[in-house]
């Protein structure tokens, strides 16, 4: 979570831009604006603070560094999911459908932001459970909660938890990969950049690489979703869960 730094001596300067006096939404919209215009590269304090029209030591009332910054952007994303999922979120005891039903709002957030994305897995393998975001944090809730009140116990929930964390992050960030290496071209295998890989070498990537190319959408995410909770199905039982 962004927090203001008010001993900071960036209290001197000025936080009223081009559009009014600063807030953490206004900031983080901003940067998360200009992440999916140019991508993460793009982002540094000094260009945030001339797109907002503020000085950049400015932002670190908001800010208190460039790691606080990209924290309050995987908070954005969350915000945006809880937005998505609406105030039911939890609602139903259905946990196959719950996590369905997250799984796919967290698909739309990723293709919304495909540029932010890499920050879920960077950003959650450097932060430690307890400092991580308010909104991840409830994302976390949401999930086991969901579990918990189906009847799994600790154990299972916690298997169930870590499988569907990894597989939902891992197709997104399938799916998100780039495969055009020249847009320019018309044809199918110079499109894909064929002639780079060797024949000799690669032949089954070169007879896949058109099909790989190809998004496997949100269909693609529930089949692969039901065949893993397949393995969960016994409910609360430890044994179950680790079959």
């Amino acid at each position: 979570m962004v927090k203001q730094d008010r001993s900071s001596p960036a209290r001197r300067a000025s936080d009223r831009g081009r559009l009014g006096r600063l807030s953490q939404e206004r900031v983080l919209t901003a940067a998360l604006g200009l992440v999916d215009r140019e991508g993460l590269s793009a982002l540094s304090m000094r260009r945030l603070g001339s797109e907002l029209g503020v000085e950049a030591m400015a932002l670190y009332r908001y800010a208190s560094n460039k790691d606080a910054l990209l924290d309050g952007l995987v908070e954005a994303l969350y915000l945006e999911l809880e937005e998505r999922l609406g105030p039911d979120g939890r609602a139903g005891t259905d946990w196959r459908a719950g996590l369905h039903r997250i799984a796919r709002a967290t698909y739309d957030v990723c293709l919304a932001h495909p540029r932010a994305v890499p920050l879920l897995a960077t950003r959650l393998l450097a932060v430690p459970l307890a400092r991580r975001p308010a909104a991840v944090l409830r994302d976390h809730e949401r999930v086991l909660a969901l579990l918990r009140g189906a009847g799994f116990d600790e154990t299972a929930a916690s298997a169930v938890f870590r499988a569907f964390t990894a597989w939902l992050l891992g197709y997104v960030t399938v799916e998100l990969r780039p495969m055009v290496d020249n847009p320019d071209e018309t044809d199918p295998g110079f499109r894909l950049g064929l002639h780079r890989l060797s024949p000799k070498e690669l032949p089954t990537l070169r007879e896949t690489a058109a099909s790989l190319a190809e998004r496997g959408g949100p269909e693609g995410l529930a089949a692969g979703l039901d065949a893993l909770l397949d393995g969960f199905s016994g409910g609360g039982s430890p044994s179950a869960a680790s079959r």
